[in-house]
């Protein structure tokens, strides 16, 4: 059973159809909509802010979403996948988001829609990755930009993949 717990009296709440790997941490100012999924170790903290997450989001195995007391809330959109050992702190991520494996994105930064964070890169605080672009390196930098509206269909592809491999798990 993943820890699904309260902190300072304040309770995650979830929206339908979502899973939880067994050792999955979600604690305190946390809402989640549908068919979300929060994977094998993989840590959703709001202890020291809140955070707020969409529909068809999956927090893969070993990623962190945490944000900063009191500046810096998260806030994930829709049809976002974080990738494994992925850290999203204290930023805004907007919907159809592809944040990549071992990546990091840092307070107020801002991930708009229909974007993607290459695996390893650091989005360092306050930065903007525009809509349509790769960024990728240390800092991330944008590498490519590319049409929102072919890539649309595979962020979404991605997502709905979760809900499916969740669904295994309930069998």
């Amino acid at each position: 059973m993943a820890i699904i717990k309260p902190v300072n009296g304040i309770s995650p709440k979830f929206g339908k159809n979502c899973f939880f790997a067994e050792n999955a941490t979600v604690v305190g100012d946390v809402q989640m909509g549908d068919d979300c999924s929060v994977w094998f170790n993989a840590v959703v903290r709001g202890d020291v802010h809140y955070i707020k997450i969409g529909n068809k989001v999956n927090v893969q195995d070993g990623a962190i979403i945490h944000g900063t007391y009191p500046s810096a809330p998260t806030n994930i959109g829709n049809n976002v996948t974080i990738g494994h050992s992925a850290i999203v702190h204290g930023c805004t991520v907007h919907d159809n988001v592809l944040i990549g494996m071992s990546s990091v994105v840092l307070d107020n930064a801002v991930v708009e829609e229909h974007s993607i964070v290459a695996a390893g890169a650091v989005v360092l605080e306050n930065t903007v990755v525009k809509s349509g672009t790769i960024y990728a390196g240390v800092p991330a930098k944008k590498v490519k930009e590319f049409d929102p509206k072919k890539f649309d269909e595979e962020i979404k592809h991605v997502a709905n993949l979760y809900v499916k491999y969740a669904g295994w798990f309930r069998e």
